[in-house]
């Protein structure tokens, strides 16, 4: 790095370095340790009973840390999502259920907002459209911070709500539903986007009503015409809807071309969390019972409050992602024997 000419030579070098640093470091442990077993099987055959004693003890202590660096070392070296760390698009749609999964849109998203803040990232709304009754019918929003989408890219599928609805008279359960998306958002990646491909249309953005409604036509809806997706913007200035929409474009282009790779992929290596199949429900919210179950693992878990409060989220996710890292490890096993 220190030979580096340019300020992005040196972000890009940066990063790299981030990447290898602890790979290089698990290596050296485990060669310092694998390294000590030599001297202490002398000391072991040394004919000093005091001096075998000890070397026996440590020798034993050894052989219990030994596997646990080597399995370390497998997973910093078993094949990584090329985005793993990078800053990603949140996309929260309300599903079946009319008013309710709106409600529990908003909810959702509340559970990431609040996870994100503790993780300290930063989370920025592009585009919503609220519920009438509260909630959203859909909300997007960029969640910028590093390693965001390696920790959120199992969230996508369809979340399940089992619960009393605040409308509801007679206390019966409901079940309603939402969707939930999580883009890749790479900074360094080079999407070629055509003007003569594009369809801009500003319109003026809608709400429940009051100061938040724009009385100005400032939103922004880009239709990318070769594709058919389409993106929108909903702040206060059209300039800068403008450069939001388009962002969140080149994120939604880039996200086609991954999913046609992994699909060419996907025989290759089946992960039983990575799919990314949103239409796929992954995981039911039973609020009667306080009850979290994630689908995919069989995770079942009873503190449900928690987790909606951001604050037990990781309860959820780190099974998710333990369970796609053996799976990672079982293919590299696979492939070198």
């Amino acid at each position: 790095m220190g030979a580096a000419s340019g300020g992005a030579e040196i972000v890009r070098l940066s990063k790299e370095h981030a990447e290898l640093k602890p790979v290089a470091d698990a290596v050296m442990a485990l060669e310092k340790v694998r390294g000590e077993a030599p001297e202490l099987q002398e000391m072991l055959e040394s004919g000093d009973p005091d001096m075998a004693a000890l070397a026996r003890d440590e020798l034993e202590a050894l052989k219990e840390k030994l596997p646990a660096l080597e399995h370390g070392v497998a997973l910093l070296l078993a094949p990584k999502d090329r985005d793993e760390n990078a800053s990603a698009i949140l996309e929260v749609r309300a599903g079946t259920g009319g008013d309710e999964a709106a409600l529990f849109a908003g909810d959702l998203f509340r559970m990431y907002s609040r996870y994100a803040q503790l993780q300290g990232w930063r989370v920025e709304v592009d585009s919503v459209t609220e519920g009438e009754m509260g909630g959203y019918k859909e909300i997007v929003a960029a969640i910028t911070g590093d390693g965001v989408f390696g920790r959120l890219k199992f969230e996508s599928g369809v979340h399940r709500v089992q619960r009393v609805p605040a409308t509801e008279a007679q206390g019966r359960i409901h079940t309603s539903a939402a969707t939930v998306a999580i883009l890749p958002e790479p900074e360094d990646v080079e999407i070629d986007i055509r003007d003569q491909d594009l369809r801009i249309d500003t319109y003026r953005s809608s709400g429940a009503g009051g100061q938040h409604v724009n009385k100005t036509d400032s939103a922004v809806r880009i239709t990318h015409l070769p594709s058919g997706i389409v993106v929108t913007s909903s702040e206060k200035s059209q300039h800068q809807n403008r450069a939001r929409a388009m962002k969140a474009l080149k994120v939604k282009l880039y996200d086609q071309q991954r999913e046609a790779l992994d699909s060419a992929r996907a025989d290759a290596r089946k992960s039983q969390v990575g799919s990314g199949d949103r239409s796929e429900r992954i995981r039911t919210y039973n609020f009667p019972q306080g009850r979290v179950t994630d689908h995919r693992i069989n995770l079942t878990l009873y503190n449900l409050a928690k987790v909606m409060e951001g604050e037990s989220l990781d309860d959820v996710i780190k099974p998710l992602i333990a369970e796609d890292q053996a799976a990672r490890l079982a293919a590299l096993e696979d492939e070198f024997g």
